[in-house]
């Protein structure tokens, strides 16, 4: 008689010689599951589904303008010591390209180009920036744009976050002042 032949003695053995199969199936078709998740956040951030989720539209910054919208819709994350964080997406106008300098994006009226806070990243087709949002944000506040021009011109412009980003409202209203 063979070694090969020899069933196992203890529970455990018999238990993974009988469902040996039907586990190793189970370690393939696990990971499947999760697969039209994995290619919609991809597609999301390869620009093939648009800006984000959640778009907020077209925002007319002075002469220039640009296509808002938020990157997931859910409530803002918290990112460590630099508290919760809001991400959000930016596409320029075709024209105001090569006249747009840099971009910038915050919760309240900057007092100056020093404070106009999140700067957007990458190629202005498909911009990135991450807002810090406050928790005792109040649920009228507006997410301001600031675009800064090369010929040192500056504009801005408003837009309320309840049209920006819902789902941060909710969170917001949620959280009911809490520190």
């Amino acid at each position: 008689m063979s070694k090969a032949a020899t069933m196992p003695t203890t529970t455990l053995g018999r238990f993974w010689h009988k469902w040996r199969f039907h586990l190793n199936i189970l370690l393939v078709i696990i990971p499947l599951a999760f697969m039209p998740k994995y290619f919609h956040q991809v597609a999301l951030f390869r620009g093939d589904s648009g800006l984000g989720e959640r778009e907020a539209g077209e925002v007319q910054v002075g002469p220039w303008s640009l296509r808002l919208a938020e990157l997931f819709e859910e409530p803002p994350r918290l990112e460590g010591p630099a508290g919760y964080m809001k991400s959000f997406n930016a596409a320029l106008c075709s024209a105001c390209i090569g006249e747009v300098k840099a971009t910038y994006l915050r919760i309240g009226k900057p007092r100056s180009l020093r404070a106009a806070g999140a700067i957007f990243f990458g190629s202005p087709y498909r911009m990135g920036a991450s807002v810090p949002i406050p928790p005792r944000t109040k649920a009228d506040a507006e997410l301001w744009i600031t675009m800064e021009g090369w010929d040192g011109s500056m504009h801005q412009a408003s837009i309320p976050l309840a049209q920006a980003s819902p789902a941060t409202l909710t969170w917001l209203n949620r959280q009911g002042g809490k520190p």
